[in-house]
C-alpha cells in the first residue's frame, strides 16, 4: 500500500516572489486597459479639441491605431 506524501510547502520567499509577479501582471493589464480606453477616446475628439492638445487628425489616427501593448 502506498502512502500519499504531504504537499510541499512553499517558502515565504517564493510565495512573496509569486505575489510580486501577479501584482506586476495586474499592473500591466491595467496599463493596457487605460491605453485602449484613452486611444478610443482620442478617436472621438473633433479637430478643434485635437488642436487644443497639439495633435492633428493624422497624428491622432496613428496613435489610435496602435495596439494596446505599445
Amino acid at each position: 500500500m502506498r502512502t500519499a506524501l504531504p504537499a510541499p510547502r512553499m517558502s515565504s520567499h517564493r510565495l512573496a516572489r509569486h505575489w510580486r509577479a501577479i501584482a506586476a501582471g495586474a499592473r500591466v493589464l491595467c496599463r493596457w486597459c487605460a491605453r485602449r480606453r484613452q486611444r478610443r477616446a482620442l478617436g472621438h475628439l473633433d479637430d478643434r479639441l485635437l488642436a487644443d492638445i497639439g495633435l492633428t487628425r493624422t497624428q491622432a489616427e496613428a496613435e489610435r491605431r496602435k495596439p494596446f501593448w505599445r
